[in-house]
């Protein structure tokens, strides 16, 4: 009777591909992840600024606003820098994404200006 090595063969395949489909799988999953923090950093910002840019706003709260809002979203090690001058508002927020696999990419800097907000006579 003859073996039949279909059976081994396909074990073999198995074997070679379970390991590259699971690190595709973490690395699309790692791959939100890391997006999802841009988002986060780049909504801190936002929000940075507008608190900053009102008539009543200072720096000091609109970063630890951005603070707050890029904590809540799971980043690490965040800083906020926000730079108010006469004309405009600049907010920074450097943090790292949540990473599964660190290897020191999941950085993130975010930047965010606009306008201060001023009354001006017509």
């Amino acid at each position: 009777m003859a073996r039949d090595e279909r059976g081994l063969s396909e074990s073999v395949q198995w074997a070679l591909l379970w390991p590259l489909l699971m690190l595709l799988t973490l690395g699309i999953i790692q791959a939100g992840i890391f997006l999802h923090g841009r988002n986060v950093a780049q909504r801190a910002a936002t929000a940075a600024v507008d608190a900053a840019r009102g008539s009543y706003g200072s720096a000091a709260e609109a970063e630890q606003l951005g603070a707050t809002i890029a904590g809540s979203g799971g980043l690490r090690n965040i800083s906020v820098r926000v730079q108010r001058t006469g004309t405009t508002v600049r907010a920074d927020v450097s943090a790292y994404a949540p990473m599964i696999f660190d290897l020191d990419l999941g950085r993130i800097d975010e930047t965010a200006a606009a306008p201060l907000e001023r009354v001006t006579q017509p």
